[in-house]
């Protein structure tokens, strides 16, 4: 039986997507297409399942303040900076990086928002 995707986050982020805050992320490479059911995991620990609803190339400088306000950010500049802080120099305005999508499908029973906003 084929293992089924997933898209990693770190554990802080866990509260945002379980509450609906965050509904993309911004990855440099990605296998993953529309459509694909995946696990979401924060913190190494599995915190849901989700449909991804889309998956779209765009260069650093292309992305928007909705962009950032799906990730989870206030606006691009800080959806920007983490970008930086994660992957460093691979991050300038010409970087091609794929905004995914997902939408939430349900949720580990084990995590509520409030014992994973608690971790790093």
């Amino acid at each position: 039986m084929a293992r089924r995707k997933r898209i990693t986050f770190r554990a802080a982020y866990a509260a945002d997507i379980l509450d609906g805050r965050k509904e993309s992320t911004v990855r440099l490479n990605t296998s993953l297409k529309k459509g694909d059911v995946v696990d979401i995991v924060a913190g190494m620990v599995k915190i849901g399942t989700a449909r991804v609803e889309s998956v779209e190339e765009k260069t650093v400088s292309q992305l928007t303040d909705e962009d950032a306000r799906r990730d989870g950010f206030e606006t691009r500049e800080e959806l920007v900076k983490a970008l930086k802080k994660i992957y460093g120099k691979k991050i300038g305005d010409d970087t091609r990086v794929k905004v995914i999508r997902f939408k939430l499908l349900g949720r580990e029973s084990d995590h509520s928002s409030s014992n994973s906003a608690s971790t790093t």
